[in-house]
């Protein structure tokens, strides 16, 4: 026996589902993590094993020119010579880039450290600094005190 025909069901149709189902997503994420956190302690880095050699000397590194700006705006340069012996002159601007120049030809690889003072202008340290790199000069560094 048929019923009568409701009218909800007549003119009803179904409508499309607008959004997205993320939980089968958060599953797979899951189960990645889980796989990486139990394969990542497996994995070991790799260790290389260096050759050794009978007669290998460590390099000899070159003592740097020491350039010391003081507060009054002197500077003082302190390097050692060809015999070991630890020298110190007192320079002013043009005898320092010449005598750079002097020491960059016998000595390429040494490197040059200036010391300045606190209260010495940035400028002043930045001149000397982009002079020494005009020189040549292929390492410059500025000492500072640690804490």
């Amino acid at each position: 026996m048929a019923g009568p025909i409701r009218s909800s069901m007549r003119g009803s149709s179904r409508r499309a589902m607008a959004d997205i189902n993320v939980v089968p997503y958060i599953d797979v994420m899951l189960v990645l993590l889980v796989i990486f956190m139990v394969t990542a302690p497996l994995v070991s880095p790799s260790i290389i094993n260096l050759p050794t050699v009978g007669n290998a000397q460590p390099q000899e590194q070159q003592p740097p020119l020491v350039i010391n700006i003081k507060a009054d705006g002197s500077m003082t340069i302190r390097y050692k010579d060809d015999s070991g012996s630890s020298q110190e002159q007192k320079m002013t601007k043009g005898d320092l880039n010449t005598f750079v120049l002097n020491r960059q030809e016998s000595h390429p690889d040494q490197p040059v450290v200036i010391a300045a003072d606190k209260t010495v202008k940035y400028e002043a340290v930045m001149n000397v600094m982009s002079d020494m790199k005009a020189r040549g000069v292929k390492r410059v560094g500025l000492l500072v005190k640690s804490q």
